[in-house]
């Protein structure tokens, strides 16, 4: 005989109270059947053998919902929990209390109480997670990159749009012939150098963004990174990374003369050691604005190339050293012209055009002059790229981060620095090239004793939870029950 509406009660030693609804609707599902004894299933659990000796025990009652198989659970919890279901009981059955229960009433039970599978798709989508990100996209940036992908890190990096008014490859981009890059014999053009490294990056692996990172959280484990445009400032961040290679960069100050724009690597430069040789310098009348140790630097440089040198001194006198100031003033291809400013830059009218003149003028009695001159090389400093990072990391007086001398480390731990926005000397691309390689390989050692630490933590967390479960405990301790 079978009642249209059965009444059951579940006893269970379970490790997870959390199970209470699973079961519930598990049980109420299977067919009706009739039974003569109790129904003890057997709890199977993967850690704690103590556990696998309990079972579940369906108390004696006329109508029973059979399983098919044994209940195997791997849930976890250290409580023990008793529940009871009941539907209005028919004329033919009978409820049974909980022997365990302190006056604990069951409850009807009803969808209101079965899990809520739903709730996931309410969730908010994770944050995409990388071990390594890396921001910035010259030299030390994508050979950064080629290091970690082809040690299987599956680095993302951010390459900007038109970050620090710069297209994505940096300061190479900008220039027309590189002459000083190992394996080009022949040179090669600054924005054809990079798209083959960016190539190069891809090639093996790495993820490239087009987009700018506007802010960064170095205080929180993982780091955080949020995009210019696409990231509010509610808004999850866009990128957590467990370490950070800052390639960020630097930029060569401009003047803004009149012509600059439209000259600019085309007589105008910002790096002699790198464009010095360009034969349209060769032989030339060239000239150099600045008064510190770098324009006294490349000035003597450029007399290797070029037929005379000036240098336009703002002041009445030089920043350089007294050494250096010495050196530039004995030198006889080198002219110093205290007191004078550029004022405009002249050449051909034509697309492509060189420069072939430069309008001068004396600050104090404002008389103008215009020189012969087929170079203009900015010695009046550069602006790292360092304003993300300023508050949160050790930079220099100037705004270049500090690392640890030959090594790419900064002060705060899994995040590091190459190429120019640490290095305010050389700034050359194969400087800034071997700089990223130690970044690289000074983050995966980084990763590598992170993930070594987080094992040793996770046995200790296994033998921690192992003692709790009662598998070093006394017999008594061990009772779910208690």
């Amino acid at each position: 005989m079978i009642a249209n509406r059965p009444t059951a009660s579940i006893f269970y030693n379970l490790h997870s109270i959390h199970t209470e609804n699973l079961l519930s609707s598990l049980f109420l599902a299977l067919p009706l059947v009739t039974y003569d004894q109790d129904i003890n299933i057997p709890l199977y659990h993967p850690k704690n053998p103590l556990a696998s000796n309990t079972t579940f025990k369906l108390f004696s009652s006329t109508f029973r919902r059979p399983l098919l198989t044994p209940l195997r659970s791997s849930l976890t919890l250290s409580v023990a929990v008793t529940s009871a279901f009941q539907q209005k009981p028919g004329p033919t059955t009978a409820v049974h209390k909980n022997p365990f229960s302190s006056a604990a009433p069951s409850r009807p039970f009803s969808s209101s109480h079965a899990p809520n599978f739903s709730s996931a798709s309410k969730m908010s989508p994770s944050v995409p997670h990388t071990k390594v990100a890396i921001i910035g996209s010259g030299p030390a940036a994508h050979t950064a990159a080629i290091y970690l992908s082809r040690a299987e890190l599956q680095p993302v990096l951010y390459e900007g749009m038109l970050a620090n008014g710069t297209a994505a490859g940096g300061q190479l981009t900008t220039t027309t012939d590189v002459e000083n890059y190992p394996g080009f014999p022949k040179g090669i053009g600054g924005p054809e150098l990079m798209e083959q490294m960016r190539a190069q990056s891809e090639r093996f692996g790495t993820q490239i963004i087009t987009e700018t990172i506007a802010r960064v959280d170095l205080k929180s484990k993982p780091f955080r990174l949020w995009r210019e445009y696409e990231d509010g400032e509610s808004d999850a961040p866009a990128h957590t990374a467990d370490a950070l290679i800052i390639a960020t960069g630097a930029n060569a100050r401009r003047l803004g003369l009149p012509g600059e724009e439209k000259y600019w690597q085309n007589g105008i430069s910002a790096c002699a050691v790198c464009d010095g040789a360009v034969p349209i310098f060769r032989k030339k009348p060239l000239v150099v604005i600045g008064g510190g140790d770098s324009a006294a630097e490349e000035a003597m440089f450029l007399t290797k190339y070029g037929s005379k040198v000036i240098v336009l001194v703002r002041k009445d006198k030089l920043r350089a050293s007294k050494t250096m100031a010495k050196r530039l003033l004995a030198n006889p291809k080198v002219e110093v012209k205290f007191n004078t400013v550029a004022v405009e830059v002249q050449g051909e009218d034509k697309p492509r055009g060189l420069m072939t003149h430069l309008k001068i003028k004396n600050v104090n009695t404002n008389e103008e002059e215009i020189l012969d001159a087929n170079g203009l090389f900015y010695a009046v400093g550069h602006d790292p790229a360092t304003g993300l990072f300023k508050t949160q990391i050790d930079c220099d007086e100037d705004g270049y981060i500090l690392t640890k001398p030959g090594t790419s480390y900064t002060s705060v731990p899994g995040a590091f620095a190459a190429g120019d926005v640490q290095d305010k000397r050389y700034r050359q691309a194969v400087t800034s090239a071997g700089s990223g390689c130690i970044a690289a390989l000074e983050a995966e050692k980084y990763l590598a004793e992170l993930e070594d630490e987080e094992t040793r933590l996770e046995k200790d967390k296994e033998v921690k939870k192992a003692e709790i479960n009662g598998e070093n405990l006394p017999e008594y301790r061990s009772n779910p029950l208690l």
